[in-house]
Formats: C-alpha cells, sequence, structure tokens
C-alpha cells in the first residue's frame, strides 16, 4: 500500500465533533482497549490531524497523526493502526511472526507468504479469513507490519503452510512510517511461548532450512507480485485466481499508450456526454479546458506532451481523419471545431466510465466518503419587540422556531382571543400585543384588521433570521443571521490575468484545500487557498482563469449544492467564448 511515495491530498487540523466520532470507532474497532488507552491514543486537546492522501495505486486513504506520527489510517471505511501505534500496545492484535531477512521483502510491497511464517510451540493464533493482524520478528514482539489474513488459521495448516497468508497493507520502512519521525521498533521480550532465538544452539538447521524455503519462495513470486494491482482488503479476503495473482492490465502498456488512449476516452467522453450542436463553433482550447480536463478519471492526469501526439492540434486532426469531427481555422491561428458526427460508430459504442469512489470524496469528517450536501432549514428568532406576543406558549426572548411553529401558533393565538373577523373569515382584528409586534408606528391608528397571509408574513418579518444545518451522521448546528451563499467572484491581477476566486465553502462543508486540488486537476490551472478578507478565520480558493463552469459542474453536479446557496454561476464563460 505504501510501499511508493504518495500524494498528499489535504492535511487539516481535527475538528472537536470527529475527534470525539473518531475515539468511538477506535473504541468499537479495537474493544480490548481500555477507556484510558483509547483516550492516550485519540488524545482530547493535544494536537491531532487528518491527512487526505492517495496512495500510488490511486487508492484513498485517511491518515490520523498525532505528535508528528500516523497513529491510524482508514481505507474503505476501515480503520488501522500504524506500527507506531502497535509499538505502544503491540498485543492490540493477534501476531504472527516472520524472520528479519522477510522484512525486506515486505518494504518493497510482497505479502507475507505463508513458508516465512514461525510457528510457536502454542501454534498459531487463531484467526479468520478477512481478519485483521500483525507480523512481527523472531525475538522481538514488537510488530512491523500491518495487514489482513487471506486464510484462516485452520485453512493455513490444512494447506502445509503453503500460498499466501497476508495481504499486508503496511510496514516499518514504508512511506507512511517515513512520513513520521522514523522510529526503530523498541524491543519487546517475547512472551514465554514464542519461539527462542535460533541464532545458535539446537534448532539452527532446522531453522535455516525453513528461512530458505520461505526466501525462495518470496523471491520467485516478487517479481510477478510487484505487478499486480495492489490489493483492497476486501480483495484479499475473496479467493485469488491461478496463483493467487491479478495482473493490471495497464502495466503491459508504455506510459505513452496509456496516455494516447486516456486522451481518446476524455475526447469521446467530452463528445458524448458534454459538447452539444448549440455549442459549435467549439474553440478548440475550451473543448480541451472545459470538457476533456473534467472527463479525466480520479487519480489520473491528462497531459498530450507525455503522448505520441504531443499537440492538440495533431490529436484533432487524426480525429478529423477518422471523421468524427471537422475542424477549421475561422479566425488566424485559432482552430475551432465546426462539427461533430454525433452517429460516428466511436462516439455511439463509446462506454461512459463508471466514475471513481474517490471522484466525489471531500475532506470532511473521519472518513473517506461520497460528500453528501448539509440539510439547510431557515429559522426564526424570537426578538424582545415579539416576547409579549410568544410568552403565552413559554418562549422567551432568543427562543427558535420554524416557520411552521410560528404559523401553529400565530393561528392558534388569532382563534384563542376570538380574533377572526366574524364577517370576513380571511380577516383577523389586531388586539394590542399584535398591533406593537407587527405594526410600524404610524399603522398602529389606521390599521385594525389584516388579511391572514400578510398577518402571518409580517409576523416572520418581524423575527429575527436564524438557520439549521445538519451534515449527514452528525447533531444539528443551529446559527443565527442568514447562512452566506458560497460567493464566486472574477478578479484582475496585475497583470491583467483574471482569476476564480470563491469564498465560503467551510460554510458547507467542504474544505477549501480539498476543492482547490480537485479544481487544479480538472482544470489544469494553478490553484491557492489563502486568507478571505475581511473574514476572520476564513479561506478563499483562487483558480487562474475563468473557471466558473468547472465550479458549477462540481458544486451543482458532484456535490449536488442548491443553487439559490451559490452566487455568481452567471459570470461563467460563454461557449465558443475564451476566457
Amino acid at each position: 500500500m505504501f510501499a511508493k511515495a504518495f500524494r498528499v491530498k489535504s492535511n487539516t487540523a481535527i475538528k472537536g465533533s470527529d475527534r470525539r466520532k473518531l475515539r468511538a470507532d477506535v473504541a468499537a474497532v479495537f474493544p480490548t482497549l481500555g477507556t484510558d488507552q483509547v483516550s492516550e491514543l485519540v488524545p482530547g486537546k493535544e494536537e491531532l490531524n487528518i491527512v487526505k492522501l492517495y496512495a500510488h495505486r490511486g487508492d484513498a486513504v485517511t491518515v490520523y497523526v498525532s505528535g508528528g506520527n500516523p497513529i491510524l489510517f482508514e481505507l474503505e471505511k476501515n480503520l488501522y493502526p500504524t506500527v507506531y501505534t502497535l509499538w505502544s500496545y503491540p498485543d492490540l492484535l493477534p501476531t504472527f511472526t516472520t524472520w528479519p531477512l522477510v522484512l525486506e521483502k515486505l518494504v518493497g510491497g510482497a505479502d507475507l507468504m505463508l513458508p516465512g511464517l514461525v510457528v510457536p510451540p502454542a501454534g498459531l493464533p487463531q484467526v479468520q479469513k478477512g481478519d485483521l493482524c500483525a507480523v512481527a520478528l523472531v525475538g522481538n514482539r514488537a510488530p512491523v507490519a500491518v495487514g489482513v489474513a487471506a486464510m484462516s488459521t485452520a485453512e493455513m495448516l490444512a494447506s502445509g503452510l503453503k500460498g499466501r497468508g497476508f495481504c499486508v497493507l503496511h510496514s516499518y520502512q514504508d512511506h507512511l512510517w517515513r512520513s513520521g519521525d522514523k522510529s526503530s521498533p523498541p524491543s519487546i521480550a517475547p512472551l514465554a511461548l514464542d519461539p527462542p532465538d535460533l541464532s545458535e544452539g539446537k534448532g539452527c538447521v532446522k531453522a535455516d532450512t525453513a528461512l530458505q524455503g520461505a526466501m525462495r519462495q518470496l523471491t520467485l513470486e516478487e517479481e510477478v507480485q510487484q505487478r499486480c494491482e495492489e490489493k483492497s482488503p476486501s480483495e484479499a479476503t475473496e479467493d485469488p485466481g491461478p496463483g493467487g495473482l491479478h495482473v493490471d492490465p495497464m502495466d503491459s502498456k508504455t506510459l505513452q499508450e496509456q496516455m494516447d488512449e486516456l486522451l481518446q476516452t476524455c475526447f469521446l467522453h467530452a463528445l458524448k456526454c458534454y459538447v452539444r450542436k448549440a455549442d459549435l463553433p467549439l474553440l478548440t482550447s475550451t473543448l480541451l479546458g472545459s470538457h476533456m480536463f473534467s472527463c479525466c478519471p480520479e487519480g489520473r492526469q491528462l497531459d498530450i506532451k507525455k503522448s505520441s501526439y504531443k499537440k492538440l492540434s495533431k490529436f484533432l486532426q487524426h480525429m478529423q481523419q477518422e471523421q468524427i469531427i471537422q475542424v477549421q481555422e475561422l479566425s488566424k491561428g485559432v482552430e475551432s471545431i465546426v462539427a461533430v458526427d454525433w452517429k460516428h460508430p466511436r462516439i455511439t459504442s463509446f462506454v461512459i466510465p463508471e466514475p471513481s469512489p474517490t471522484s466525489q470524496t471531500i475532506q470532511e469528517g473521519s472518513r473517506e466518503q461520497p460528500y453528501h450536501p448539509p440539510d439547510i432549514k431557515p429559522l426564526y428568532c424570537v426578538p424582545a419587540s415579539m416576547t409579549l406576543l410568544f410568552q403565552e406558549s413559554g418562549h422567551k426572548k432568543g427562543s427558535v422556531l420554524e416557520g411552521s411553529e410560528v404559523r401553529t401558533f400565530v393561528i392558534n393565538y388569532a382563534k384563542k382571543n376570538d380574533l377572526v373577523d366574524a364577517d370576513n373569515k380571511n380577516l383577523v382584528k389586531l388586539d394590542p400585543i399584535l398591533c406593537d409586534c407587527i405594526l410600524e408606528k404610524d399603522e398602529q391608528h389606521t390599521v385594525t384588521k389584516l388579511p391572514w397571509d400578510s398577518l402571518l408574513g409580517r409576523c416572520l418579518e418581524k423575527l429575527q433570521p436564524a438557520y439549521q444545518v445538519t451534515f449527514p451522521g452528525q447533531e444539528p448546528i443551529v446559527k443565527k443571521g442568514r447562512i452566506c451563499p458560497i460567493d464566486i467572484t472574477l478578479a484582475q491581477k496585475a497583470s491583467n490575468k483574471k482569476v476564480t476566486v470563491v469564498r465560503n465553502l467551510e460554510a458547507y462543508g467542504l474544505d477549501p484545500r480539498s476543492v482547490a486540488a480537485t479544481l487544479q486537476q480538472r482544470c489544469q490551472a494553478s490553484t491557492t487557498v489563502t486568507s478571505a478578507p475581511g473574514l476572520k478565520d476564513s479561506v478563499q480558493v483562487q483558480i487562474q482563469g475563468n473557471q466558473i463552469h468547472h465550479l458549477g459542474r462540481l458544486l451543482l453536479e458532484e456535490y449536488r449544492l442548491p443553487r439559490k446557496h451559490i452566487q455568481g454561476l452567471e459570470k461563467a464563460p460563454k461557449p465558443g467564448k475564451k476566457k
């Protein structure tokens, strides 16, 4: 998992609610830990960060960092301890023992093969297929790797200790370990029933033979295994195919061939899903910047220079030769697509790729999961001037009510005090309390009755605005005032270049740094996150160029935020217009 360098997506301080949730998750996943140990592992007040990253194979991983060391990581909603944590709690997981020479193979990304196991006198720990396990070395109980059992203990013994035993996710000396203080494993004395150190005396020949057998099998499988798709824990629990290996078909293609294939995929995806006849003529630069980059799968980057075409114009000429599109130079040096054959077999037969599990993920909370917009409900707060009207129902200054509660109370108040006009049921007579609460001073001697809709409307207007925000899986948060919309503006730099500026993402549960990273890939433009001028504890995202088209698609289509909570989308560039 971490045999090669990973890419950090974001690094943020954990919120109080997420800290409590993480503590509860740790207690549930690792029931052997006592309350004090859980509090020690996930401290209440000390600095704790959430790091979102992509492993070299594209897996989205959430890492929790405390005191500069990664202590836990989360993959596919499963929580795992790092070796740093296991050194403090060596008995947290069932631990299997192997030889020191095997560690080098594990660090290089190899799984632990059963011939490499050392069977203690008491026998192997009892585990089931898919159970989380630790791996230690002979002579020291400090774990050096974390993995998932590929078979149960009974199956291991029945196989004669042959084949793959554990899918290794993380190990001492891998890149996740390197992100910490790079400390070495402590020396933890083996339990009485652990195998003795066989460096001398009886048992040396037998141990040496077993070690040689283990290393031979590791060496034979190492080359093939490095070509395998790195496995997720869920895949480790499935029965492997022939030889237990799943070869990545992309490995047989050169980088240039892969980029050619990605380029054509993004091109056909853009034509099939986003380009319409009304968009033509369409600048070729707009096709690339506004459509093709958006169709690039999550975790991959479209780079024409790494393809065999080298230039967009050469690629489009090739597509024109296949009679998919027609390109013309409508103005000097500027090419546009003037026609598209949407009935071309390559377009009609193109299958839209399934979205990556991480395509909608956002750094929020303690889990890497699809972003869900918050439920936003308008509320009303009782001001001092309205307390007389609402005190009968037990409400006082500062009480927060929903609109339906306000309407119900006003209707009941009018009926209880016999204020409904006997001649016209659509009118309500105003008593002194209603006059003081909802009428203007110059109306108090002239207005004696109001229609129901006017009465209710005035009452809501006199109340102070508030709102309730509920994020999935979290307690509702009530705030006074009106929720500020996500604000999108265009600014002009001193160099006369335009930048797109986005503010107030945090109010909707969006991490500005994660949004910036996503836009950087989609737009293929530089992004920065800076403090928002005039706003305390708030940041803004800046993207080079007019990227409102990309931003609108991200917020409306992928994050499914209501349009009413976004302002500035009308400033997006018109189709065919140069940014």
